[in-house]
């Protein structure tokens, strides 16, 4: 027999089956996370909806699959995002009691309910939305499901699984481990579609900071305009065209880097923004989201901050392993071998902190080299090491003795938009004896595109050697290549290579 139960005056009590699934301190939890339901607002939002938005709204209310997954660095906007989208499905007449939000984050206390997600199903169909999720569908008023952070919970896929398997119900999934994401991708084969947000675009900067909007030239879906050169002469001609504010939004990105804290305040004072993303961003991915293995074993944290500091110093380039080795014993006065290394180097990469670019292999029988690390954001990396590096023109003006180090910022800038970029294919092309060596290779289907940084005012015919040798080869299907530079200044006559500063390419997306 139902008996009322105790959101406020107005919600209804399950029997005592379901009112002991969830203490009442979690349900006040509950309440106080989801405050629509009593009639009462959201904390206050953003007026700025980040690139993501539009699609995640789409996918969330007629995507092909029941889950979508938002995954990305910490504190990039994923709770912000999902607050918004509820926002606007109550502003779009979603019935209140339709919307569930749980941040596993921030509620410890859902990791002694066995089957949490599933507990959470069942407490919500009986306690707020009085009925169940199938019922509610053929009714017209479908319910939405928010798990934040959900890659806290063991054995999350199977359960999400039982429950679009079993219920008509639309879910949204963040997580900030590409590891622990990606493990549950099995379970949930043919139920799910993945979106990946990293750190702001150009863009979103000049629009954090209110100083408008522009459209992206790239869309969301679809790379094939990558494979037409004339894209990438209309990218060149679009960054001119918007040159001013262009420099702007650079010149927010060199001082500050990406992060949307970073330029929602952009009165906070370096240090204290430095010690936020140290704090909440770095520590957080080391001590929180890779301290616990398989099986609950340990990692050793020391090792993987000085993986990390390791991925920071040698920021572009691809670090032979003999230089791991060698550092890592320096530091940490231990033999280590590579496997456990890169094992933490892979670590890093599931936390989308770093992206390893693994070398072009066109020979089967050839043995991979060494991956090229990118840095999601050098403000992690000035925070980390306490070395800011500009990377504007004026920046570089007032300290030249920071040039090359600059570069190597810039390539590992290119190398993770690239990477950012859905379904893109990049890799890097490493010296293979007559063939130089060449940044990244972008592959789009059976095209290939070659990429080249040379992050400096005066370019020389030389410095374009190995875009030229590797278009020259009609193996590689590549017909033109791309010359990031510093500057808008015409540096090559080539009719083959497309030159484009960093900070036009940046305003792809």
């Amino acid at each position: 027999m139902a008996v009322q139960c105790a959101l406020g005056t107005e919600r209804i009590m399950a029997d005592r089956l379901f009112k002991d699934l969830l203490s009442t301190t979690l349900e006040s939890d509950l309440a106080r996370l989801n405050p629509w339901w009593r009639g009462l607002p959201q904390p206050q939002l953003p007026p700025v909806r980040r690139w993501a938005f539009p699609v995640a709204m789409r996918r969330l209310r007629q995507g092909l699959t029941k889950v979508t997954v938002l995954r990305g660095p910490r504190q990039i906007g994923k709770s912000t995002l999902i607050r918004q989208m509820i926002d606007d499905l109550l502003g779009q007449g979603v019935p209140a009691r339709s919307i569930l939000m749980v941040q596993f984050d921030e509620l410890p206390g859902l990791l002694d309910v066995q089957e949490p997600i599933l507990r959470l199903a069942d407490w919500f169909e009986k306690c707020i939305l009085d009925k169940t999720f199938n019922e509610a569908a053929h009714a017209g008023e479908p319910a939405y499901v928010f798990l934040d952070e959900v890659q806290n919970l063991d054995d999350w896929a199977p359960q999400l699984k039982f429950l679009v398997d079993n219920s008509d119900v639309r879910v949204m999934v963040t997580g900030s481990s590409a590891l622990r994401i990606e493990a549950g991708r099995d379970s949930l084969a043919g139920r799910i579609s993945t979106l990946e947000m990293g750190p702001l675009f150009l863009r979103e900067i000049l629009e954090i900071r209110g100083e408008g909007a522009l459209e992206p030239l790239l869309p969301f879906n679809g790379l094939a305009a990558l494979k037409d050169k004339d894209f990438w002469l209309s990218l060149r001609r679009f960054g001119l065209e918007h040159r001013d504010r262009r420099e702007r939004a650079f010149g927010f990105f060199s001082q500050r880097g990406a992060y949307p804290i970073a330029h929602a305040r952009p009165d906070a004072p370096w240090e204290e923004l430095a010690a936020l993303l140290t704090e909440t961003v770095i520590r957080r991915a080391i001590q929180h989201d890779l301290r616990t293995g398989p099986r609950g074993r340990k990692r050793d944290e020391h090792l993987l901050e000085e993986v990390f500091r390791l991925a920071c110093r040698y920021i572009g380039q691809s670090p032979k392993q003999s230089l791991y080795l060698d550092e890592i014993k320096r530091v940490m006065h231990a033999n280590l071998g590579w496997q456990r290394i890169l094992a933490y180097l892979k670590f890093l990469d599931a936390t989308l902190l770093i992206r390893l670019i693994e070398p072009l292999e066109l020979r089967l029988k050839k043995a991979r080299g060494p991956s090229k690390l990118c840095l999601c954001d050098h403000a992690l990396r000035a925070a980390w090491l306490q070395e800011v590096i500009p990377l504007d023109g004026p920046g570089l003006e007032a300290s030249p003795h920071l040039r090359d180090l600059a570069g190597r910022i810039a390539e590992s800038t290119v190398g993770y938009f690239f990477r950012s970029l859905t379904d893109l294919d990049v890799a890097h092309f490493p010296e293979r004896g007559p063939e130089p060596e060449v940044d990244f290779i972008l592959t789009v289907g059976e095209q290939r595109i070659p990429v080249e940084v040379k992050y400096r005012s005066h370019i020389e015919f030389q410095d374009t050697r190995g875009l030229r040798s590797f278009i020259e080869k009609s193996v590689y299907n590549a017909p033109f290549g791309i010359l990031v530079t510093q500057t808008d200044d015409p540096t090559t006559d080539d009719p083959r290579i497309v030159e484009i500063p960093l900070a036009s390419l940046l305003m792809m997306r």
